[in-house]
């Protein structure tokens, strides 16, 4: 069933079309996605994602566990990016830190989604909460990089008092788009909100594609710095999402008891973003190399989490 579940995310189209990206740049093909459109599919990425998570917290309601669990989110989501920068800075430029840091303290959806499959194989429901947990833990990991980077960059941008770096981080585009949208899906009546469904769901798997293979594109093209970091970056990629999920897969039992939910946290806090934080450090982080952290989260991470993470999280949450 494993081995069925890393197949069919491997051929998934938007992994492919990520391949795709790579393979067009080696093969020194003309194709590209124009400037403008590739920022215009990062706004709509950004703003779908937050709101379907406000939808979804909508529709949940918010009992004491699912609040406690909204807020274990929020932690994990802050806490993973902020210590994982000071590992990467005293290797990496100040916004490749930020960025990577960013990548590993926020969430896969398309990880997500094979833990739910993983979780349906062994006949254990999982809430539906956990869907809107996801949705609000992409935000802090990219607040907390873009406040990390400002604050210690040596170039432009808000350094000293924290109001004025939160203040800078929160306002930015990328990061205002993703909360607002949150919010918005929150509050906004249900049958309004169906009326934009074919925007927010329907269509997104097919920007999706066509951003993943711009960013496929992009990646190819500066890999090189992949290369340079290599063995350290890849040891990142391996340990450091074996370590967050088995910490929340054992902490998480202060929030929950439910095996499904304390799996999904656990999952969620050893995934790495490739499309949320990639979207936003486009427009907050120009200068980080997505050569680095798109390899890192899309080619290590997630094949690691499919194979050998979820078997290992599993059986914390089981023995725990």
């Amino acid at each position: 069933m494993e081995f069925q579940t890393l197949l069919s995310n491997l051929t998934a189209p938007t992994i492919l079309f990520f391949l795709l990206g790579v393979v067009a740049v080696w093969l020194k093909s003309d194709l590209e996605v124009p400037g403008p459109s590739s920022k215009f599919i990062s706004l709509y990425l950004l703003f779908s994602i937050g709101f379907k998570g406000g939808q979804e917290l909508s529709h949940s309601g918010l009992g004491l566990e699912v609040a406690l669990s909204l807020a274990f989110g929020v932690a994990v989501a802050s806490l993973v990016p902020f210590y994982t920068f000071f590992v990467l800075k005293r290797r990496l430029e100040i916004q490749d830190a930020a960025a990577v840091a960013a990548s590993y303290g926020s969430v896969s959806a398309v990880t997500f989604v094979a833990a739910v499959g993983f979780l349906d194989a062994q006949q254990i429901p999982s809430g539906g909460h956990m869907v809107a947990v996801m949705a609000l833990m992409e935000s802090p990991a990219i607040i907390v990089g873009v406040m990390l980077m400002r604050h210690f960059s040596g170039g432009e941008g808000p350094k000293g008092r924290l109001r004025e770096i939160a203040h800078h981080s929160l306002t930015n585009g990328s990061v205002l788009l993703i909360l607002g949208s949150l919010l918005i899906g929150l509050v906004a009546d249900a049958k309004q909100a169906e009326g934009i469904k074919p925007f927010t769901t329907d269509i997104f798997k097919g920007f999706l594609a066509i951003f993943l293979l711009d960013m496929g594109m992009v990646t190819a093209k500066r890999f090189s710095a992949f290369r340079k970091y290599g063995l350290f970056v890849t040891l990142f990629a391996l340990l450091v999402p074996a370590l967050n999920g088995c910490a929340v897969a054992f902490a998480s039992q202060l929030v929950t008891a439910d095996v499904g939910n304390r799996f999904v946290f656990a999952i969620l806090a050893a995934s790495a973003s490739y499309i949320a934080v990639p979207a936003a450090m486009r427009l907050a982080a120009p200068q980080a190399d997505p050569g680095l952290y798109l390899p890192m989260a899309l080619g290590i991470t997630f094949p690691f989490n499919i194979t050998v993470g979820m078997p290992l999280y599993f059986f914390v949450v089981q023995h725990t």
